[in-house]
């Protein structure tokens, strides 16, 4: 496998970590994951501009431009002959001393590889069971950092019980699940928690609420409860490599029917069009 590694592409094998990287001692560092469908990447500039943001939020300088980081990525995705999979692009503020206070000498360290991944389309057919647990993460969920420990432990956690996703909620207020944003179904309208500090600002959650203005589905953005996820008509959680899935059941009690729903699959459908030509 071929890495981005500090503004060159090399092998795998040659990548020289520093044991004092403080992505290690304190995941002091942001990553974005980039969807790509037939060499070709999807929502780029919404994926690159939600970096930026990151950056800023942790105040981590960028070691690079964006067209420059645009460059490698296209280099390391011919580097290693992806069709279709995803680019994990990830910033650390750099190796120091372990010591809470930001080094002032530190350089941020790039690290980017790539995955083939297939689309997951026998789980948007048929949809998939999630479990409730309580949303113990920080409270700026809205920068992609590397702290993600506890979405691990709720991942992990649905695992366990059978489940494919665990759905987050803050004392009974639904927020996001464990690796994708939420959408719900009740009445022809769309529900999901507003892309505030609670959330992270999915980049299929917006072209999800963008299909729905252009099929005029009334869309609203705003925080909903656990009865009102229970009681829905449907469900599905939208991310970058689950694309717009089904929830058919929570905590073993099923959503609506039971099966995806209308509305679900019409925002499939729609989602469809988005994709760049083979």
């Amino acid at each position: 496998m071929k890495i981005l590694w500090n503004g060159a592409i090399i092998d795998q094998e040659d990548v020289q970590v520093s044991p004092l990287d403080r992505g290690y001692h304190f995941g002091d560092g942001i990553y974005e994951v980039y969807r790509v469908y037939n060499g070709a990447f999807y929502e780029r500039d919404a994926h690159n501009e939600r970096l930026e943001r990151s950056a800023k939020g942790i105040k981590i300088t960028l070691p690079w431009s964006i067209p420059q980081f645009n460059a490698w990525l296209d280099e390391l995705l011919a580097a290693n002959a992806i069709v279709n999979g995803s680019v994990y692009l990830q910033i650390t503020r750099g190796a120091a001393s372990r010591s809470h206070p930001f080094p002032k000498n530190a350089e941020p360290v790039t690290l980017g590889f790539c995955s083939h991944v297939e689309r997951p389309l026998d789980s948007m057919r048929a949809g998939i069971s999630a479990i409730t647990l309580p949303d113990i993460r920080w409270l700026r969920c809205d920068m992609k950092t590397l702290n993600l420990l506890p979405n691990v432990m709720a991942k992990q956690e649905a695992l366990d019980a059978g489940a494919q996703e665990a759905i987050m909620h803050r004392d009974g207020t639904v927020t996001e699940c464990s690796a994708s944003n939420l959408f719900i179904v009740k009445d022809g309208r769309l529900l999901t928690h507003p892309a505030n500090n609670l959330i992270l600002h999915g980049i299929t959650r917006m072209v999800v609420l963008r299909l729905a203005q252009t099929l005029a589905i009334p869309a609203e953005e705003r925080a909903f409860t656990l009865d009102e996820l229970r009681n829905a008509n449907e469900a599905f959680i939208a991310g970058t490599t689950v694309e717009i899935t089904p929830v058919i059941q929570v905590d073993q009690q099923p959503i609506g029917a039971g099966t995806p729903g209308p509305l679900t699959k019409r925002l499939q459908e729609a989602f469809e069009t988005t994709l760049p030509p083979s």
